[in-house]
């Protein structure tokens, strides 16, 4: 949803305070969350006395039940996002490169304000020339401190600093980061120093209380939608082990070491990113007709099975 940049409140983002469905979610003072939870995860990992998050999470389900006090199924999805939560790393979280908004670093005020309220962002990276050359950040507080004096505004006056981060760190030591230097919106860098992802402090948090409405939220999940003529119209980021599942085989094993998703397999196919129209066809006997494009990545085909020699085939298994 589009913020309403004419009524926006800047309100410091507690992590900590975040409730994934109201108070009863949350368990309050008296719950699980609301006590050694709540404090174990402003430790970030840290358990009681040195001990692990595991063992601190096991010793409080005891106290729980010795106390005779349920655990209700909110506190126990939170305590397996926790647990699940120190093995993962930014790269399995972040927003992908092609999904990122961000602003150069000589945008005007006025389009800063219409890009924020646009595409619902709070914050944007800043770039000068390509996104691999970022500067920095942009807070929609600051930028509406200019408004009416918009003669003597520049992006430099009001950036401010960013995180980069590597796609193998784990998501609890940015956390930690983020908290600690108070900067909530990192770009994850490759070997080579493009950029590959973005995440903000939301997005970690999200991962341990649900879905927050705010910045960067990650798109709902890829459809695969069946047609009435044996087709399927797919999302570009449906995974190939899910239309294998659904379809048998569509990609060879050494693509499958290489390519996740349907919009990267045609990329390969194509060797480059198709256009709207076209057809791309698999040795496999897929034909992949792209719906949605732009210059950067495919959004959206139509799958058909064909003969092999060339002829359609009823894509009905």
């Amino acid at each position: 949803m589009p913020i309403d940049v004419a009524s926006y409140e800047a309100t410091p983002f507690d992590p900590v305070a975040v409730e994934a469905n109201g108070d009863e979610a949350a368990g309050g003072d008296d719950g699980l969350f609301g006590g050694g939870l709540r404090g174990l995860l402003r430790g970030l990992g840290i358990g009681r006395n040195g001990q692990t998050a595991r063992d601190t999470l096991e010793e409080l389900i005891d106290e729980r039940d010795d106390a005779e006090v349920p655990i209700n199924d909110d506190e126990r999805r939170l305590l397996a996002n926790v647990l699940d939560l120190r093995d993962r790393a930014i790269e399995d979280v972040m927003l992908p490169r092609a999904d990122i908004v961000a602003i150069d670093v000589n945008t005007g005020l006025d389009e800063v304000i219409n890009v924020m309220t646009r595409e619902g962002h709070s914050r944007l990276p800043v770039f000068r020339d390509t996104l691999d050359d970022a500067l920095g950040m942009v807070h929609i507080r600051d930028i509406l401190a200019w408004r009416g004096r918009d003669a003597d505004f520049t992006i430099a006056k009001v950036q401010r600093r960013i995180l980069f981060v590597s796609p193998s760190m784990r998501v609890l030591e940015l956390l930690l980061e983020m908290r600690v230097t108070r900067c909530h919106m990192a770009l994850v860098v490759d070997e080579f120093g493009g950029i590959d992802g973005l995440v903000t402090i939301e997005d970690l948090v999200e991962e341990i209380v649900g879905e927050i409405e705010d910045e960067h939220d990650r798109p709902d999940e890829p459809d695969l939608i069946p047609l009435a003529d044996g087709r399927y119209d797919a999302d570009a980021r449906v995974e190939i082990e899910t239309l294998e599942n659904l379809l048998g085989p569509v990609a060879t094993d050494e693509e499958r070491e290489d390519i996740d998703t349907l919009g990267g397999l045609v990329f390969s196919l194509a060797g480059r990113v198709p256009i709207r129209g076209e057809l791309i066809t698999h040795p496999t006997g897929f034909e992949f007709e792209i719906l949605e494009a732009d210059p950067r990545r495919v959004h959206r085909l139509r799958i058909r099975r064909v003969d092999p020699a060339g002829g359609e085939a009823d894509s009905r298994t």
